[in-house]
């Protein structure tokens, strides 16, 4: 695989589409390997508007719902069905920003025109919103070093960055703080209620009960592949309804 294949599945298929994606409605979704179920019988609804935050221990199965949303991952069972029915559509106007991203072997404003060029964004406007996400994202001074020398916090934001850079409807966040330093962390909350601001429907995990608070407008509470619990964020954490959502915010371990 070359260093730009590498790179499609945190941007790919994130052009603007001609018509809203969402909802996105899971009908009893299973996902299976090797016999093992990790997810069991998941049904949601993904609405525009809120910021929602998809929360569990580890092992949940947070990360392979988000993949199956993305499209990354098809499920044993069950169904995905987006608002609009024209896939290429659906493809074109959503992204997935990773835990651990992948930069590829060139600038940082390089790494955000890459992108630009791939979906055919008119040479003439790739300057005008290289400079505007970098800006957005604090990087502009950063714009002509190579984005593989840059720091963990600093890649992170660049992938959001190049993530927003095509104007996503929906965003897929997968533990996109994990291993950032509290000022790291700041930056990338700050980046990602912007992005909310302009519209883009956020969908994250995270560990950080602190973060779930500060971002959540609603909250998924999964454990051990089901999805327990779906509640506004503030009644989640005002008073949890199943007993291992209410043991998690008190920081029991679940297994």
């Amino acid at each position: 695989m070359t260093q730009a294949a590498a790179l499609l599945p945190e941007w790919r298929l994130v052009m603007p589409a001609s018509q809203p994606i969402l909802p996105l409605a899971l009908r009893n979704v299973d996902y299976e390997i090797r016999g093992a179920r990790l997810l069991e019988n998941i049904s949601l609804a993904l609405e525009t508007g809120p910021r929602t935050v998809v929360m569990g221990p580890n092992g949940a199965g947070k990360s392979l719902l988000l993949r199956i949303c993305h499209g990354l991952l098809q499920p044993s069972r069950g169904s995905l069905q987006w608002a609009n029915p024209i896939m290429e559509q659906v493809r074109h106007a959503q992204a997935m920003v990773f835990q651990r991203t992948v930069m590829l072997r060139r600038s940082t404003a390089a790494n955000i025109a890459y992108a630009l060029a791939a979906y055919r964004v008119p040479r003439s406007q790739r300057n005008a919103i290289i400079a505007e996400v970098l800006e957005q994202a604090g990087l502009a001074h950063l714009a002509y070093r190579s984005a593989r020398v840059l720091s963990g916090g600093e890649q992170q934001r660049l992938a959001l960055a190049r993530a927003w850079a095509v104007k996503p409807q929906v965003l897929f966040l997968d533990e996109p703080t994990a291993n950032l330093d509290p000022a790291a962390t700041h930056a990338m909350e700050e980046m990602i209620g912007r992005i909310h601001g302009t519209g883009t429907k956020i969908v994250m995990t995270t560990h950080d009960l602190g973060q779930a608070r500060r971002l959540a407008d609603e909250v998924f509470f999964l454990h051990r592949g089901r999805l327990l619990e779906q509640a506004p964020a503030r009644s989640f954490f005002a008073g949890p309804q199943c007993a291992e959502a209410a043991a998690f915010l008190e920081g029991k371990l679940l297994w």
